[in-house]
């Protein structure tokens, strides 16, 4: 090959299909790692508000929604309402600021999957997915949007624009530095 020459592009290949999700560090898509970043953020904001819920009546989420329709979980339904309330307003905020991310977004996929059960024992599927539903929404939505975003969530990561990819870049700084260090040095 010349030099100078460029090799083309195949017809179809990814570059033709717009803007997509980088994979170094030197070819960065602000416009996609804001949108993870957008998505994070409002995610959080929503969901912290289902555990200060849980927290106002915690007596109340035991006996109508856990002791009604999550009756088959062990131990105290009460000790499950502090356990999913405290998982909605702490983990919100591990992925609000892209620390434990997957971690915090397992946590809540798992409320949502006991969110789902408790709706589908509620209401059941309603004629999902086809049917005109009172209130124009089936009762599950709502939960599967939010498992759905933090199934995404676990999966994808935090995104570049978080305090893990920070800390992630200032650790392979130090790493570099002791890299030259080390080579620095004459045995």
């Amino acid at each position: 090959m010349m030099a100078g020459s460029e090799t083309p592009k195949a017809k179809g290949s990814d570059s033709d299909l717009g803007p997509q999700a980088s994979t170094s560090s030197e070819s960065i898509n602000y416009f996609s790692e804001f949108g993870i970043l957008i998505l994070r953020l409002g995610i959080s904001i929503l969901m912290v508000h289902n555990g200060l819920e849980k927290l106002q009546n915690p007596e109340g989420f035991s006996e109508f929604v856990i002791g009604q329709h999550l009756d088959f979980l062990p131990g105290d339904p009460l000790l499950w309402t502090y356990a999913a309330a405290l998982t909605e307003i702490i983990c919100p905020i591990g992925i609000a600021f892209g620390l434990a991310t997957r971690f915090c977004a397992l946590g809540l996929l798992s409320t949502m999957a006991f969110a789902i059960t408790y709706h589908l024992f509620d209401t059941g599927l309603q004629g999902f997915p086809f049917a005109v539903v009172e209130n124009h929404s089936y009762a599950f939505e709502l939960s599967g949007v939010y498992a759905t975003t933090f199934f995404y969530l676990l999966c994808a990561g935090p995104g570049r624009i978080s305090l893990a990819a920070r800390n992630k870049a200032k650790a392979n700084s130090v790493r570099m530095k002791l890299i030259k260090e080390i080579n620095k040095v004459k045995i």
